[in-house]
């Protein structure tokens, strides 16, 4: 062991010579756990020669393992970063060089380096997280987890339980930065949750949706590369770590958006993966949504915090405050709140969908509804990609009907998960709209129905300047929808003439009143600008 730490002491300060690198400006990057120099174009990682009750790296042998694990894992996921393992080798000589032809005296992950600016922390806090990016992200995870092979529930279900006790004595141990009563409610309602969802996840896990994932998806480990996010440095030190259902690794990224205050993105990321993945058994799962975030934001605090030991005294204050927010971040998405039920109808060229995305993010439970579309749910019965275009037949009554009903069991499925839905359709017929009045009031939860109205020239107009959406409507359908007989509309009748600003105030200002004693979880008032600068929509 000696023997193990001077060679790594002698190892980590070759590597800070330039020299070593060809001349090369070195930057060294030290973590809990790792040692990073970034040199040219060539990033070098070392792993630290320590132990925690969750890693090993205390031996050579242990290190060059944990290093050929880190290529094996995140290569799939970044080819374009993991180049391989390599030897800081002594030579003949008795200097040090990368990779040379002597004796190994330390193993690196050697990767190309990116512009550390690129990372999505750093994007996050410079607003450059929009609604294009967050699309994007769903689909990379999305596709992420259907190459991540499955894994037992049992094992990891166990882990899981043993992180709350470890979270518990982790807080326990600083009462000036957690207090202690908030320390025992966020334990008894983390082990409340976990109780109440096991029988779920077992199920989840007999399914294939528990898997070995990345494990650590926040946003500081996905990089923005020839404009796409990249994941990269998933854990590799303990498979039961990286194990877990596909919805608790998609809470980590969720969750991290969420806490920074960019609820839309991340709302718009959860509903691009459930569309995207199309597994309905994926509604149910959201009843343990605020678990996997909770358990995300509550392991996150007790990471950042234990970055205090070494961290210069300047740096303690914000590390404090970074691990007090998470950690009441995970306090507050364990608080019970009741699911809201939104349905926003209208003619084409209304702005229906705009509005509902819109408003997605401004309700509980965090990150906000799951948008459910009328235009997209008909694409899907014909399996086709939601922008392209059907033919008429695809519009007879009959398969509209199947359209409603599918729309009425899916938006009953998420409420009975505890979670909120914004129906985006037409609602032309008033049995269609009784129909998602039924659900809300069968399962005694909030409801908001939205009816939307403008002029026909309007309308006529918003239809012709549409390109690259899921509705099909033109002209033609507008001027027949002039023709219907809406009958008497029980929902509130919102003029959307105006601009979407305007449209999205007024409903606004409906949700305030009624969420007025909410917490802020419950309800965000998100300022209309959102939507000129493209957060949103």
């Amino acid at each position: 062991m000696h023997g193990d730490t001077h060679a790594q002491a002698e190892a980590l300060t070759a590597l800070s010579d330039p020299a070593i690198h060809g001349g090369a400006a070195v930057r060294r990057i030290d973590t809990h756990a790792a040692t990073v120099f970034l040199a040219g174009e060539r990033a070098i990682k070392i792993k630290r020669e320590v132990r925690f009750p969750f890693l090993d790296y205390s031996t050579l042998d242990r290190r060059k393992a944990a290093c050929e694990a880190e290529i094996a894992i995140n290569r799939p996921l970044a080819p374009q970063i993991y180049r391989g393992v390599v030897a800081i080798t002594r030579e003949a000589d008795g200097s040090l060089r990368i990779g040379g032809n002597g004796t190994p005296i330390e193993w690196a992950v050697e990767m190309r380096r990116f512009d550390e600016n690129a990372t999505l922390d750093n994007l996050a806090g410079r607003g450059l997280i929009d609604d294009k990016l967050a699309d994007k992200l769903a689909r990379t995870v999305v596709v992420a987890h259907g190459k991540a092979p499955a894994a037992e529930a049992e094992p990891w279900l166990a882990a899981l339980k043993s992180f709350i006790d470890q979270n518990d004595a982790a807080f326990r141990s600083d009462p000036s930065l957690f207090p202690l009563g908030d320390v025992e409610s966020l334990t008894a309602l983390s082990l409340k949750a976990y109780e109440q969802n096991r029988p779920l996840l077992l199920r989840r896990g007999a399914a294939g949706f528990i898997r070995r994932l990345h494990g650590d998806l926040h946003l500081g480990n996905i990089v923005l590369l020839n404009d796409n996010p990249i994941l990269f440095d998933a854990i590799e030190f303990d498979p039961l770590v990286a194990t877990g259902d596909v919805l608790y690794d998609l809470a980590f990224l969720i969750m991290d958006l969420t806490e920074r205050s960019l609820r839309p993105a991340a709302n718009i990321i959860l509903n691009g993966y459930l569309q995207i993945s199309d597994e309905l058994s994926h509604f149910d799962a959201l009843a343990a949504l605020p678990f996997f975030l909770s358990m995300r934001a509550a392991i996150r605090a007790k990471v950042i915090a234990a970055r205090r030991d070494g961290a210069e005294p300047a740096d303690r204050t914000a590390i404090e405050a970074s691990a007090q927010r998470y950690f009441r971040f995970a306090l507050e998405l364990l608080k019970p709140l009741r699911p809201t039920l939104l349905a926003v109808g209208g003619l084409s060229g209304t702005g229906k969908s705009v509005l509902a995305r819109a408003i997605a993010p401004v309700v509980g439970p965090a990150p906000g509804a799951i948008v459910l579309r009328s235009d997209v749910e008909r694409k899907h019965i014909f399996g086709v990609d939601d922008i392209r275009p059907l033919p008429q037949e695809a519009y007879r009554p009959d398969i509209t009907n199947r359209v409603y009903s599918s729309l009425t069991a899916k938006a009953g499925r998420i409420i009975s998960a505890g979670h909120s839905v914004a129906i985006d359709a037409v609602f032309a017929h008033a049995s269609e709209r009784a129909a998602i009045t039924k659900i809300a009031t069968d399962r005694n939860v909030a409801f908001h129905g939205f009816f939307l109205t403008a002029d026909l020239e309007t309308r006529l107009s918003r239809v012709a300047n549409r390109a690259g959406d899921a509705s099909d409507a033109d002209r033609k359908v507008v001027l027949e929808q002039s023709r219907y007989d809406l009958g008497e509309l029980d929902w509130t009748v919102i003029d959307a003439s105006g601009s979407v600003e305007q449209t999205l105030t007024a409903a606004q200002s409906i949700l305030a009143a009624d969420f007025k004693d909410a917490t802020p979880a419950t309800f965000t008032a998100y300022d209309a600008s959102h939507i000129r600068k493209g957060h949103i929509l």
